[in-house]
């Protein structure tokens, strides 16, 4: 597998983020299920809730922050990028629920990261059946990390 490219982008300023490495770390366990993926590359912006709001709003029609939004990129006809996407986490967001759930901070990131890089390559919970297949392989990807699984709260 070639080299995953993360543009990391914090516009908050705040000590609890993520690393590269992790992010890294995190993509790589995605892409090492699809290894016939050639998008490798992908921006990973931390925001706070007022950016989060807007673009969920913006986006969604839902008129509040939320944990994680993602946004696949597609290629213009004929040309050939190797994008995936734009993944932005809505840290304050990330913590409560991190908070509520009594779990680690890296692991509800880890989370929030699969689950964001997971959508930007076609996986969505629309109907039942999609949810399901979704948060299975959710769980075996993050236990490769070994972290518990997610939806067991």
């Amino acid at each position: 597998m070639s080299e995953i490219v993360i543009d990391r982008q914090a516009a908050i300023d705040e000590p609890l983020l993520p690393s590269l490495e992790q992010l890294t770390h995190w993509v790589g366990c995605v892409f090492s299920r699809h290894p016939d993926d050639d998008r490798l590359e992908l921006t990973i912006r931390f925001v706070d809730e007022e950016e989060s709001q807007a673009l969920n709003s913006d986006y969604r029609g839902k008129d509040k922050p939320t944990n994680v939004l993602s946004f696949p990129f597609e290629n213009p006809p004929g040309i050939t990028l190797p994008l995936l996407g734009d993944l932005i986490i809505c840290h304050a967001v990330v913590a409560q629920e991190a908070d509520e759930q009594q779990k680690p901070l890296a692991h509800h990131y880890a989370h929030m990261v699969v689950h964001g890089t997971l959508h930007l390559m076609g996986y969505d919970h629309i109907d039942e059946q999609e949810a399901e297949e979704m948060e299975q392989l959710e769980r075996e990807l993050l236990a490769t990390l070994n972290i518990p699984d997610p939806y067991h709260v």
